[in-house]
C-alpha cells in the first residue's frame, strides 16, 4: 500500500522555523531576533548564545550531532564542513555537547580552495563564513547522519563576497531602498521595506541509474556529447502534461516530501514537453530563500532518483534533438504591507504607481539589457538559447495586447483612456461553464515577460544559480526606481511630473517591448533595426560585468565593487574553459577507448561476413557496401578525433584566460561537432549488440 503521510504536520519540520524560534527561546531573545530579522543589525553575543543553544537542543532532539555553515561559492554549488556538537570531555570522562553563538554567527573555511578570480591566493587560505539570519536553518539527513544546516554568506579575509548569496542580499536592500522611495511617493508611509518574491520553476530528465553509468559523457559532462536520434522525439506532443509513469510518480511522491520537511513550498509537477523530462515549481518566496530552496531542490532531487534507481540530469541540454531544461524565474516586487508593485489592477490605465514602476523596469531592461543577458549565461545554456525550445539570446519584453495597448496610448497621446477587456470565452457546450479571459495571450518566446503581477525571466538554465539573475535584476531596477525617485522628490508638480516621466521612460525605451515570435528570423533582423544586443554565448557576455556602465550600476548600490565583478569575469572564463575542456577529454576518451575499437571489431565482422558469402557464392552487394560505410565513417572519426586532440591540446597551453576560453568555444567545440557527426552516423548502422553505450531510445524511453 501506498505510504501515507499529512502534509500539515510534515511542513518543515526538519526547519527551524519562526515558530519554532518562539518555542525553543525566551520572549525577550525571540524578540530581538525577530526584529533584526525584519529591520537589519546585529545580534548580541550573549542573545547569539542563548540562539545557538536553542537550536543545537532542536538540532539533537532531531537526530543531529553535527553542524554546518551551509554556503554557496562560485562553484555554482552549495558547499558544507560538518563539526560535531563534541567538546571536551568532563572530569569525569563525560562528554558535553556545546553550540556557542559565536560558532553559530561565523565560520572559517579555506577560502583559497574556491574560485576567487584572483582575489585569493594559494596562500592566502582565511575567509569567513557570516550567518544569513533571514533564512532558517534546516536539518539536512542523508548517510552521513542528521546535520543541522545553517545558511551562510561567504566573504574573503579582506571582505570580498566569494559567493552568491552576499551580492544577493547586497541587491535586496538596494532595490528596497529605492521602492520605497517610489511607493512613499504615491502617499505609502506604512510600508517599512519592499521584498523582491521570486518562483522559480525547475525542470529536470531522469533516466535509469544503470543505463547512465554506462556513460561516460553523462557522468563527467551532464549530457551526452554522442548520440544518434531516437526513432521517436517529441515530434508527438504526447509526453506533455502527459500521464505520470509509475516510477516517476513513486519518484515525485518522494522528492515531495523530503522537499516539505525542508519547508520547501513544492507545489506543481509535471511532465514538460521532451520524453523523459519532467518540471516542479514551487510557491513564491522571499528572493534569498527561494534562492536556498532552489538549491535544496536540485540537491534533493539528485538523491531521492538514486534511491529510486534512476539519475536526475540538471544540465540545460542533455540530449540532442529533443528540448532542453530551463528555469523559469519568476520575479515581483512586494510591500509589507501588502502592496504588489506589478499588480496592474482592474484599469492599469489609471493605476499611475504601476504605470510608473512599469516605465522604470522598461527603462532598466532597455539600458541593461546585455548584463541580464550575462545573468543567464553558462556553459549548458548555449545549447539551448536561441533555439526553438527557449527564449532568443535576445532581452526583450512581453507585455501581451492590453499593457501595449496602454503604453502606445501613453506614449503617442501622453494618456491612457482606456484599456481593453478580457471578456468570456465560450466553449459552445451547454454543460461547460463560459470562462473569463485574461486581457492579454501569454508568450513562450519571450525571455522576459509579463504573467498578470510578476515578471517571468525565461532565460536560465536549469543547472544555474538562480542568484546572479535576481541579483542583476534588483540592482537594474533599484537604479531606474533611484534616477525616477530623484526627479519626482524635486517636482513642484507631482502629478504632471510623474505623466511626463512615464511618457519620457516609455517612448525611450520602448525598442524593448516585443510581442511577436521571438523564435523567428524576422526577430533577428528587427531587433538589430532596433538596436537591441544579440549576444550569442556565455564567453561574449562575460565582458559585460567589467563595462564602465555595469561598475558604476555596481558600485553605486554596494552590490559589488569592481575587483568583485573582475573577479567574477576571470572565474567565469575560466568556468567555460574548464568545462569544455572536460567535454573534449570526455570524448576523446568514449572514441578513443570505446567507440572506435568497438566499431573496428564490428568491421572485422562484416568483413569475415563478406568473405563468408562470398566463398558460399552469393551476392555481397549489401554486406560490403555496408563495410565501406562503415569504414568510411571510422575513417573520419579518426581523423575528428585526432583534430580534437590536437585542438585541446592547443587550447589548454594558452595562458591568458580571455583568449583561452574563446580558442575552447571557437576551435576546440568546432572539432568536438565534428566527431560526433560521423560517430552518430556510425550508431545508426552498427550493430545494437555491439555498440559500447545505451541509446536515446534507451535512455529517454525506458524510465
Amino acid at each position: 500500500m501506498s505510504e501515507k503521510f499529512n502534509v500539515e504536520e510534515i511542513f518543515a519540520e526538519d526547519v527551524f522555523t519562526l515558530g519554532k524560534m518562539k518555542e525553543y527561546l525566551p520572549k525577550k531573545v525571540f524578540a530581538e531576533v525577530k526584529n533584526v530579522m525584519e529591520n537589519g543589525g546585529e545580534l548580541s553575543l550573549a542573545t547569539a548564545d542563548v540562539v545557538a543553544n536553542a537550536m543545537k537542543d532542536w538540532a539533537e532532539e532531531k537526530g543531529a550531532t553535527h553542524y554546518t555553515h551551509w554556503f554557496q561559492p562560485l562553484t555554482g554549488v552549495t558547499a558544507e564542513k560538518h563539526d560535531a556538537f563534541v567538546t571536551h570531555p568532563d572530569s569525569e570522562g563525560k562528554m558535553i555537547t556545546e553550540f556557542s553563538g559565536k560558532e553559530l554567527i561565523k565560520g572559517e573555511p579555506d577560502a583559497s580552495s574556491f574560485p576567487s578570480g584572483g582575489l585569493r591566493a594559494t596562500f592566502e587560505a582565511r575567509g569567513y563564513t557570516a550567518w544569513d539570519i533571514t533564512s532558517p536553518a534546516f536539518i539536512k539527513e542523508d548517510a552521513t547522519g542528521a546535520i543541522l544546516c545553517i545558511p551562510t554568506a561567504f566573504c574573503s579575509y579582506t571582505g570580498e563576497a566569494l559567493d552568491k548569496k552576499t551580492p544577493l542580499l547586497r541587491s535586496m536592500e538596494a532595490v528596497s531602498e529605492q521602492a520605497l522611495r517610489i511607493v512613499r511617493l504615491f502617499g505609502n508611509t506604512e510600508a517599512t521595506k519592499v521584498t523582491a518574491s521570486v518562483g522559480p520553476e525547475q525542470e529536470y530528465f531522469l533516466v535509469d541509474r544503470q543505463k547512465y553509468l554506462q556513460r561516460k559523457d553523462l557522468i563527467y559532462a551532464g549530457r551526452t556529447l554522442f548520440g544518434a536520434p531516437a526513432p521517436k522525439g517529441q515530434e508527438m506532443d504526447d509526453h506533455y502534461f502527459g500521464v505520470i509513469r509509475e516510477r516517476v510518480g513513486a519518484y515525485m511522491k518522494d522528492l515531495n516530501k523530503e522537499l516539505w520537511k525542508l519547508g520547501v513550498t513544492a507545489k506543481t509537477q509535471h511532465n514538460e514537453v521532451a520524453p523523459g523530462q519532467h518540471e516542479l515549481a514551487p510557491i513564491y518566496e522571499t528572493a534569498n530563500i527561494a534562492v536556498d530552496h532552489n538549491q535544496l531542490v536540485m540537491e534533493t532531487m539528485k538523491k531521492v532518483a538514486v534511491r529510486h534507481g534512476m539519475a536526475c540530469l540538471l544540465h540545460e541540454k542533455p540530449f540532442a534533438g529533443v528540448n532542453g531544461s530551463g528555469k523559469h524565474d519568476n520575479w515581483s516586487l512586494t510591500t509589507d504591507n501588502g502592496v504588489n508593485l506589478l499588480d496592474p489592477g482592474e484599469t492599469p490605465n489609471e493605476n499611475i504607481q504601476f504605470l510608473l514602476v512599469l516605465a522604470c523596469i522598461m527603462k532598466a531592461v532597455d539600458t541593461h539589457a546585455d548584463l541580464l543577458r550575462q545573468s543567464a549565461s553558462d556553459v549548458g545554456n548555449d545549447h539551448r538559447l536561441g533555439a526553438n525550445e527557449a527564449p532568443p539570446a535576445i532581452i526583450s519584453m512581453f507585455l501581451g495586447d492590453q499593457l501595449e495597448d496602454v503604453v502606445k496610448q501613453l506614449i503617442e497621446t501622453g494618456e491612457a483612456k482606456n484599456c481593453r477587456e478580457g471578456g468570456k470565452l465560450e466553449t459552445g457546450v451547454s454543460t461547460l461553464p463560459d470562462l473569463t479571459k485574461d486581457a492579454t495571450d501569454r508568450n513562450r518566446t519571450s525571455p522576459f515577460a509579463f504573467t498578470g503581477n510578476k515578471f517571468e525571466f525565461r532565460m536560465v538554465g536549469s543547472a544555474d544559480s538562480i542568484a546572479s539573475p535576481n541579483t542583476t535584476l534588483n540592482a537594474i531596477v533599484a537604479e531606474a526606481f533611484c534616477e525616477a525617485a530623484d526627479v519626482l522628490e524635486k517636482a513642484d508638480d507631482f502629478d504632471m511630473a510623474v505623466h511626463d516621466l512615464i511618457k519620457e521612460y516609455m517612448t525611450k525605451h520602448q525598442r524593448i517591448i516585443f510581442n511577436g515570435n521571438g523564435y523567428s528570423d524576422e526577430w533577428v533582423a528587427e531587433a538589430e533595426r532596433r538596436g537591441l544586443p544579440n549576444i550569442k554565448s556565455m564567453v561574449e557576455a562575460v565582458e559585460t560585468l567589467t563595462t564602465d556602465k555595469a561598475v558604476k550600476l555596481f558600485e553605486k548600490f554596494h552590490i559589488f565593487t569592481k575587483a568583485e565583478l573582475e573577479a567574477r569575469e576571470e572565474v567565469l572564463y575560466e568556468t567555460y574553459a574548464k568545462t569544455i575542456n572536460i567535454e573534449a577529454l570526455t570524448m576523446i576518451d568514449m572514441a578513443s577507448k570505446q567507440i572506435i575499437p568497438a566499431v573496428v571489431k564490428y568491421t572485422k565482422t562484416l568483413a569475415d561476413t563478406v568473405n563468408a558469402v562470398k566463398e558460399a557464392g552469393a551476392d555481397t552487394s549489401v554486406q560490403a557496401a555496408l563495410l565501406a560505410d562503415t569504414s568510411k565513417y571510422l575513417a573520419e572519426a579518426k581523423a575528428a578525433l585526432t583534430k580534437l586532440t590536437e585542438e585541446t591540446t592547443k587550447a589548454a597551453a594558452i595562458e591568458c584566460i580571455k583568449t583561452q576560453a574563446f580558442a575552447y568555444k571557437d576551435n576546440v567545440k568546432t572539432a568536438m561537432d565534428e566527431l560526433r557527426a560521423p560517430v552518430d552516423a556510425l550508431e545508426m548502422i552498427v550493430d545494437k549488440e555491439a555498440w559500447p553505450m545505451p541509446s536515446y531510445g534507451d535512455l529517454i524511453f525506458e524510465v
